[in-house]
């Protein structure tokens, strides 16, 4: 068992650095305090061809696995990028797997070549205001009429929505009553963010300014039936090939994010003089600095466990939420030991750790919160009944 980097994988690390170079800590302040998307760095990323990590190499992809993505995740978060940084390419990386495994041959070659080459944005339209992580319980209906379906409902916390062309939507196809299993019956479309017909409505949040996140109205949306990923009724199983990565790949940029705050906290405790002494000779800095590190490479240990099984085809539901549940955790003590090391210039901007603190909650709330990972494993892995 080798648990090194490969060359390839290390060249991909060294690259993303390389690349996120000329986005320093400046840039994403100016970004945290002003917002806009960044759009010269979701260029960048896809000139520099990382966008189609994970996608067939024959429509212009890597054709590399999510562990790999995992790797280039963490580097863009550790890089100083954080979560707004991420979360402006996360899509690309995770949200079009199902399309590359139930999409046909012509979806693919219409869809993944313009992702893959950063001309085209999609954000991932799947939660709803009173539904939550109840996916199954979903109120967006998509209505067959001919050739096309007319959809309506509301989607929430969809990010990128402001400056998207398309969206990776599920709805519902048949009533929830009618079905015999309540997976069964929603629909997954890859279309049009068509703003005719959908209103997007910005929501105002604690960190990660840069990347929009917001609610939509959905008014009779006419969707092509050729825009149906997979079969119609099996969109949730569909989904998975999205959710699994999903959680791995926040799980790594929660990783990176600790390593970067932790690596300012250090530099920080080493230079300042408190007392005619650096405050880093202080155990009651060094320990909790000491600690982080020490959780964060054992969470890594669990991301990059689940992203490896599933390139290999095999289960990795409960590893990808522990990952989730154990970066994410991580992270935020990382974050939160760097803004007290730092004291009162941990509250000041300019030092950017306060930044990093914000985005880090996000990580324990999304793409699933710490109680439900905590659910999954009770239930899922140790075999107790099912609490809610």
């Amino acid at each position: 068992m080798n648990f090194n980097l490969t060359t390839e994988q290390q060249a991909i690390r060294d690259g993303i650095f390389e690349v996120c170079k000329p986005f320093d800590e400046a840039y994403w302040l100016d970004r945290d305090r002003n917002g806009g998307f960044p759009l010269d760095f979701h260029k960048a990323i896809a000139d520099a061809g990382y966008l189609g990590i994970c996608m067939p190499e024959e429509f212009g992809g890597s054709g590399l696995g999510i562990l790999d993505a995992a790797i280039m995740v963490q580097a863009i978060s550790e890089s100083g990028a954080g979560m707004s940084g991420v979360s402006a390419i996360h899509m690309n990386i995770f949200g079009l797997n199902p399309v590359v495994v139930y999409g046909t041959q012509a979806q693919k070659q219409r869809i993944l070549p313009p992702l893959i080459a950063g001309k085209e944005k999609a954000c991932f339209a799947v939660t709803e205001p009173n539904t939550g992580l109840n996916t199954t319980q979903l109120k967006t209906f998509a209505k067959k009429e001919g050739d096309r379906y007319i959809v309506n409902g509301r989607k929430v916390w969809i990010s990128t929505a402001q400056v998207t062309e398309k969206m990776l939507l599920l709805a519902r196809t048949t009533p929830l009553e009618e079905c015999k299993n309540p997976t069964d019956g929603l629909s997954l479309f890859y279309t049009d963010l068509d703003r005719r017909y959908i209103d997007v409505v910005e929501i105002e949040k604690l960190g990660r300014k840069a990347v929009d996140s917001n609610e939509l109205f959905i008014d009779k949306l006419p969707v092509p039936e050729c825009d149906l990923i997979g079969k119609e009724g099996d969109g949730f199983r569909s989904i998975l090939h999205s959710i699994n990565p999903e959680r791995a790949l926040a799980a790594a940029g929660a990783i990176g994010l600790g390593r970067v705050a932790l690596k300012r906290a250090a530099k920080y405790a080493g230079e300042r003089i408190v007392f005619n002494r650096p405050i880093g000779m202080n155990q009651g800095v060094q320990h909790p600095l000491a600690k982080c590190w020490m959780e964060l490479e054992a969470a890594n240990l669990m991301v990059m466990n689940a992203a490896w099984r599933y390139d290999q085809g095999l289960p990795c539901g409960a590893e990808s939420n522990a990952a989730k549940y154990l970066a994410g955790e991580s992270g935020f003590h990382a974050c939160e030991t760097a803004v007290l090391t730092h004291g009162g210039f941990g509250y000041a901007k300019e030092y950017h750790v306060e930044r990093y603190f914000r985005e880090a909650m996000l990580l324990r709330i999304a793409p699933i919160s710490i109680q439900l990972i905590m659910c999954y494993i009770a239930e899922k892995v140790l075999g107790l009944p099912r609490s809610y």
